[in-house]
Order: C-alpha cells, then structure tokens, then sequence
C-alpha cells in the first residue's frame, strides 16, 4: 500500500476511534441512570405486585441491556480499530513515523 493511503487510513482509523470513544463515553452515563431506573422499577415492581409494575420493570430492564450491547459493540469496535490503526502504524516507513 503506497505511504499517502497508509497515513489516510491511519487518521481515518484514529477519528473512528475517537469519535467512538466520545460516543461510549456518554453512554457509560446513560448506562448508570439506566441501571438505576431498571433496579428501581424491580424494586417498585416486587413491593406493588402488580402487572403493570412487572412490565414497567422489564421494559426498564431491556432498555439497558440494549444500552449494554451498545457499549460492548463499541468497545470492541474501538479495539478493534486500534489494532488495525497500530498494525497500519508498523507497516509505514520508519522515517515517516510522527
């Protein structure tokens, strides 16, 4: 691969990178408030008794495992992206090397 579509690759690689670490970032936070939700809706679900609480309380409970597979895509979307960019990054000429 020439050196000009290493380099390209490699910021195009890095951007991904940082912009889903961005991403992860606020949906880390989410993540708490959506774990707390889910656990108060259980809690509120166990004391009432009721079918609709048990719903609520699932649908809390499902809205962050989505926001859990999310974050697990991510990361692995950002792993992987670093190998690829630190793989790219041997494959440049030492002398060009920033």
């Amino acid at each position: 691969m020439r050196q000009a579509a290493l380099e390209r690759k490699i910021r195009d690689l890095h951007q991904r990178v940082r912009y889903a670490r961005n991403e992860l970032t606020v949906l880390d936070e989410q993540l708490e408030v959506l774990e707390e939700e889910a656990e108060d809706a259980r809690v509120r679900s166990l004391v009432s008794e009721t079918p609709l609480a048990a719903k609520e309380a699932a649908d809390a409970r499902r809205q962050f495992e989505v926001a859990q597979r999310a974050a697990a895509a991510l990361r692995s979307e950002i792993e992987q992206c670093t190998l690829d960019r630190d793989r790219l990054l041997r494959e440049l000429p030492a002398g060009s090397r920033k």
